[in-house]
C-alpha cells in the first residue's frame, strides 16, 4: 500500500505562505506558482501551499491537524527551535511543555493553521 506523499496545507496568499514557510524551515520551494507552491521535503514527498480553498482559509478558523517537525534530541533542542522562531516572530498558540511524547510547542502561520515542533518519536 503506498503511504501519504503530499502534505497540503490551505493559504489565502501563496506567496506570503511561502516566505513564512520557507524563513520558518529553512527551506525553498521546488515549484512555485501564483496559487500553489511545492517544497520537496524528503524523496518522494512533498509540503505544497496551495489557494484553492479560496474562503474556506481564515485565520480565526480553529485547526484540527498540524504540521509536524520532529527534531533529534533531547528537550532542550525543542526549546532551541521555540527560542529560534520566536525571534522570527512566529504567533504563539502553546508554550512549550512536557507531553506524553516529549517537549513540545504550538505555532500557527498567518492563516492560522498548526505547527507542532516535538522530539523524533
Amino acid at each position: 500500500m503506498p503511504a501519504p506523499n503530499l502534505f497540503l496545507i490551505g493559504v489565502r496568499d501563496a506567496e506570503a505562505a511561502t516566505s513564512f514557510y520557507s524563513d520558518l524551515f529553512e527551506i525553498e520551494p521546488t515549484f512555485t506558482s501564483p496559487r500553489y507552491v511545492a517544497f520537496h521535503v524528503a524523496p518522494g514527498v512533498l509540503f505544497a501551499l496551495w489557494t484553492g480553498y479560496g474562503e474556506h482559509v481564515a485565520p480565526d478558523t480553529p485547526r484540527t491537524t498540524e504540521v509536524g517537525l520532529m527534531v533529534p534530541g533531547s528537550g532542550s533542542a525543542v526549546d532551541e527551535v521555540f527560542a529560534n522562531w520566536v525571534s522570527k516572530g512566529v504567533r504563539v498558540v502553546e508554550k512549550p511543555h512536557d507531553a506524553v511524547f516529549g517537549r513540545t510547542f504550538v505555532v500557527s502561520d498567518p492563516d492560522g493553521n498548526l505547527v507542532r515542533v516535538s522530539p523524533v518519536d
